[in-house]
């Protein structure tokens, strides 16, 4: 049976949610994975995302998807919801958007591929799909990924 005590390190999980009013990176938490050895794929589907256009200051509403293969660390699930939901009076571009995600979560977990789209609703008459990936330089994952940007539709 599985036991919280072995997770030590999360803070937020089982604890009262404090919402962070603007971008807040330093709420991931990740914790170890129990399958390092294997290749599995992981996806996270966030379809209340928001964030604000940095100029006009309307919001935009977005499904973001993150998709990774983990290697020694995984994202906590309730951390990268608060995380996501810090964006909420974050001031920038849906393409940048999805670029900081990935990058802050391949700071926190350096995992060997990952990748994140976000769907974002029209607003005037034109929806946006930004998509960014990585994968491990120097590895297989390095070129997955090259391959699966250039045949994303």
């Amino acid at each position: 049976m599985y036991n919280m005590k072995n997770e030590t390190k999360l803070s937020l999980l089982g604890n009262k949610t404090e919402y962070k009013q603007d971008y807040a990176p330093e709420i991931l938490e990740a914790f170890d994975n129990k399958h390092p050895e294997n290749d599995y794929w992981v996806r996270f589907n966030c379809p209340e995302f928001t964030s604000l256009c940095p100029v006009t200051g309307q919001p935009d509403f977005a499904t973001i998807q993150i998709d990774y293969i983990p290697d020694i660390k995984m994202v906590e699930s309730k951390s990268l919801k608060l995380y996501l939901f810090s964006f909420r009076n974050h001031g920038a571009f849906h393409e940048e958007c999805v670029n900081i995600i990935m990058k802050d979560l391949i700071r926190l977990m350096n995992p060997k591929y990952i990748e994140v789209t976000g769907f974002f609703s029209p607003r005037g008459g034109i929806s946006i799909h930004p998509y960014c990936n990585y994968g491990r330089p120097g590895t297989r994952y390095e070129s997955l990924a090259a391959e699966r940007l250039f045949r994303h539709q």
